[in-house]
């Protein structure tokens, strides 16, 4: 896939090198650090989220924790920026602005006041839409052709600051929110430069967002994958997608609710007289699922604690556990 073109990065050699925080929780913002130390600013700390366990006893992975001590830079990892003495720090850093990207935490305002160029958040969407904490998932949830990303200055409110920049990026139709996020946060790191250039030059221009153009995103639960087979094919397959890797999306088949982790729809085939839910063929590795619109090619399916596996499989395993096996098409 290929984005609009981007324009040369700036050269901080030709003007002020600038000194920077930059904060970030997930492997979004590691792009971010990286394009900052390639262009020659000086990056005086990183924030990133404190360490936590993860699943199966592992702790949760933290890239750019990791990126910041590989360059053995100064690192933060605080439950919380409003402790005063946090503050004392990050100011004493010399800083003249901070850079964030998908933090997960608002950064006061205080701080930002007391930085020369304040804080420039690179958010993955074309602002005002998809505002919030899941804009890379809103966009395929919604159908969008395209999104983006932009580079905005930071305000006291959530996403609501004027933007410096935006590139437009195209959402191929079986984009996944890993694929594409891993896209847009290289495109953002490349526009981040330019847009530091500007502000440390004090020619940037940004351009207030229209808010009745706002849409919001809400941050992900649990129960925003738990689907049913009578949504259209096209919007199943948009939450399979979208939903990746958490919270997922679960559908009842085979009797019971396992993880769609792959599949793509139908919609164009005639539409069957089962309800919702049945099965209709196997074709190689995969089921055909009756769907309230159109029909599901399900690929892949992760049943509750077991691994993944191809969704023939999974039916043939529940087929041959049951005393007497029923038709294919008679799983729910």
């Amino acid at each position: 896939m290929s984005p609009a073109t981007l324009a040369p990065r700036a050269d901080p050699s030709a003007g002020r090198v600038v000194r920077l925080l930059v904060a970030g929780s997930s492997a979004f913002a590691v792009p971010t650090l990286d394009a900052v130390v390639a262009a020659g600013h000086a990056v005086v700390g990183v924030l990133t989220a404190p360490d936590r366990a993860g699943t199966r006893g592992r702790p949760a992975p933290r890239p750019l924790r990791d990126r910041a001590r590989a360059l053995q830079l100064p690192l933060w990892q605080p439950e919380t920026l409003r402790d005063p003495a946090l503050l004392a720090a990050l100011l004493a850093s010399g800083a003249d602005g901070i850079v964030v990207a998908s933090y997960g935490r608002l950064i006061p305002a205080a701080l930002l006041a007391a930085l020369p160029l304040g804080g420039l958040n690179v958010h993955p969407s074309l602002l005002p839409r998809h505002r919030g904490a899941a804009p890379v998932a809103a966009a395929i949830l919604a159908g969008d052709p395209v999104t983006g990303v932009s580079v905005m200055q930071m305000a006291a409110s959530l996403d609501t600051g004027p933007v410096h920049a935006a590139i437009t990026w195209p959402v191929a139709p079986t984009a996944t929110t890993p694929e594409l996020t891993a896209e847009l946060a290289e495109a953002g790191a490349r526009l981040l430069v330019q847009v530091l250039a500007q502000a440390a030059a004090g020619t940037a221009q940004p351009r207030p967002q229209d808010p009745g153009r706002a849409t919001y995103t809400p941050r992900l639960d649990r129960h925003t994958g738990e689907l049913d087979w009578s949504r259209p094919a096209v919007v199943i397959d948009r939450h399979v997608r979208a939903l990746q890797p958490w919270p997922g999306t679960t559908l009842p088949l085979g009797g019971q609710r396992v993880k769609v982790l792959a599949g793509d729809p139908l919609p164009d085939e005639p539409a069957g007289s089962a309800a919702p839910g049945r099965v209709r063929t196997i074709e190689g590795a995969a089921a055909v699922v009756q769907t309230g619109e159109g029909w599901y090619r399900c690929r892949r399916v992760q049943p509750p604690s077991r691994p993944a596996m191809d969704a023939a499989a999974y039916l043939r395993g529940r087929r041959d556990a049951a005393t007497t096996p029923p038709a294919l098409d008679s799983f729910p």
